[in-house]
Protein backbone atom coordinates (compact mmCIF):
# COMPACT_ATOMS: atom_id res chain seq x y z
CA UNK A 1 0.00 0.00 0.00
CA UNK A 2 2.97 2.13 0.50
CA UNK A 3 4.58 1.74 -2.84
CA UNK A 4 7.34 -0.75 -1.45
CA UNK A 5 8.77 -3.65 -2.92
CA UNK A 6 8.10 -6.81 -1.20
CA UNK A 7 10.50 -9.91 -2.41
CA UNK A 8 9.50 -13.59 -1.42
CA UNK A 9 11.59 -16.84 -3.17
CA UNK A 10 8.07 -19.10 -2.67
CA UNK A 11 4.19 -18.51 -2.72
CA UNK A 12 0.86 -19.56 -4.08
CA UNK A 13 2.40 -20.68 -7.18
CA UNK A 14 4.99 -22.85 -4.94
CA UNK A 15 1.78 -24.67 -2.94
CA UNK A 16 0.46 -25.70 -6.22
CA UNK A 17 3.02 -26.78 -7.91
CA UNK A 18 4.50 -28.75 -5.08
CA UNK A 19 0.89 -29.69 -3.51
CA UNK A 20 -0.92 -30.05 -6.36
CA UNK A 21 0.98 -31.19 -9.25
CA UNK A 22 3.71 -32.89 -7.26
CA UNK A 23 1.48 -34.33 -4.79
CA UNK A 24 -1.39 -35.12 -6.97
CA UNK A 25 -3.96 -32.92 -4.22
CA UNK A 26 -6.97 -31.54 -6.05
CA UNK A 27 -6.40 -28.19 -7.61
CA UNK A 28 -9.29 -26.56 -6.80
CA UNK A 29 -9.46 -27.49 -3.37
CA UNK A 30 -6.19 -26.02 -2.95
CA UNK A 31 -7.29 -22.75 -5.45
CA UNK A 32 -10.11 -22.59 -2.84
CA UNK A 33 -8.06 -22.79 0.34
CA UNK A 34 -5.27 -20.41 -0.86
CA UNK A 35 -7.95 -17.66 -1.84
CA UNK A 36 -8.96 -17.67 1.85
CA UNK A 37 -5.27 -17.67 3.29
CA UNK A 38 -4.03 -14.77 0.49
CA UNK A 39 -7.11 -12.41 1.33
CA UNK A 40 -6.22 -11.42 -2.71
CA UNK A 41 -2.55 -10.41 -2.41
CA UNK A 42 -1.29 -11.34 -5.74
CA UNK A 43 2.47 -10.89 -6.77
CA UNK A 44 3.02 -8.13 -9.50
CA UNK A 45 5.63 -10.27 -11.12
CA UNK A 46 6.68 -13.87 -10.38
CA UNK A 47 9.96 -15.66 -11.96
CA UNK A 48 9.84 -19.00 -12.50
CA UNK A 49 13.86 -20.27 -12.66
CA UNK A 50 14.17 -23.40 -14.80
CA UNK A 51 16.48 -25.57 -16.10
CA UNK A 52 17.22 -28.48 -17.63
CA UNK A 53 16.54 -31.79 -15.67
CA UNK A 54 20.07 -33.16 -15.82
CA UNK A 55 21.25 -29.60 -15.54
CA UNK A 56 19.30 -29.52 -12.19
CA UNK A 57 20.51 -32.98 -11.34
CA UNK A 58 24.29 -32.01 -11.61
CA UNK A 59 23.88 -28.94 -9.41
CA UNK A 60 22.12 -31.18 -6.79
CA UNK A 61 25.27 -33.56 -7.28
CA UNK A 62 27.54 -30.43 -6.97
CA UNK A 63 25.94 -29.39 -4.20
CA UNK A 64 25.85 -32.90 -1.85
CA UNK A 65 29.11 -33.74 -2.69
CA UNK A 66 30.54 -30.54 -1.49
CA UNK A 67 28.88 -31.69 1.96
CA UNK A 68 25.35 -29.66 1.72
CA UNK A 69 22.21 -32.63 2.98
CA UNK A 70 19.24 -33.19 0.97
CA UNK A 71 15.98 -31.78 2.38
CA UNK A 72 12.89 -33.61 2.25
CA UNK A 73 12.00 -32.19 -1.45
CA UNK A 74 15.39 -32.98 -2.43
CA UNK A 75 15.11 -36.55 -1.45
CA UNK A 76 12.21 -37.15 -3.80
CA UNK A 77 11.99 -39.41 -6.76
CA UNK A 78 12.68 -37.57 -10.54
CA UNK A 79 9.32 -38.23 -11.33
CA UNK A 80 7.53 -35.81 -8.16
CA UNK A 81 10.26 -33.51 -9.99
CA UNK A 82 9.21 -33.50 -13.20
CA UNK A 83 5.73 -33.23 -12.25
CA UNK A 84 6.50 -30.16 -10.08
CA UNK A 85 8.47 -28.97 -13.13
CA UNK A 86 5.33 -29.48 -15.19
CA UNK A 87 3.17 -27.82 -12.76
CA UNK A 88 5.20 -24.63 -13.00
CA UNK A 89 5.22 -24.66 -16.52
CA UNK A 90 1.37 -24.89 -16.68
CA UNK A 91 0.90 -21.84 -14.32
CA UNK A 92 3.50 -20.22 -16.53
CA UNK A 93 1.20 -20.74 -19.57
CA UNK A 94 -1.91 -19.60 -17.73
CA UNK A 95 -0.08 -16.43 -16.35
CA UNK A 96 2.56 -15.27 -19.32
CA UNK A 97 1.86 -11.59 -18.07
CA UNK A 98 2.66 -12.35 -14.55
CA UNK A 99 4.88 -15.06 -14.53
CA UNK A 100 8.19 -15.04 -16.36
CA UNK A 101 10.28 -18.02 -17.30
CA UNK A 102 14.02 -17.66 -16.96
CA UNK A 103 16.15 -20.46 -18.24
CA UNK A 104 18.67 -21.31 -16.09
CA UNK A 105 21.01 -23.63 -17.96
CA UNK A 106 23.07 -20.95 -18.34
CA UNK A 107 25.43 -18.80 -17.03
CA UNK A 108 24.39 -17.17 -14.08
CA UNK A 109 24.64 -13.52 -15.57
CA UNK A 110 22.36 -14.42 -18.31
CA UNK A 111 19.77 -15.19 -15.51
CA UNK A 112 20.33 -11.79 -13.43
CA UNK A 113 20.04 -9.69 -16.76
CA UNK A 114 16.77 -11.35 -17.76
CA UNK A 115 15.29 -10.76 -14.03
CA UNK A 116 16.51 -7.48 -13.79
CA UNK A 117 15.26 -6.33 -17.26
CA UNK A 118 11.53 -8.06 -16.25
CA UNK A 119 11.71 -6.51 -12.67
CA UNK A 120 12.91 -2.96 -13.73
CA UNK A 121 9.74 -2.38 -15.99
CA UNK A 122 7.85 -2.06 -12.66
Amino acid sequence: ERGAWVLSDRFYDSTYAYQGYGRGFDLSQLRAIMAFAIGGVRPSLTFLLDADPATEGARLADRFAAGQAADRFEREADDFHARVREGFRRLAEEEPDRIKVVHTDGPVEAAQAAIWEAASRL
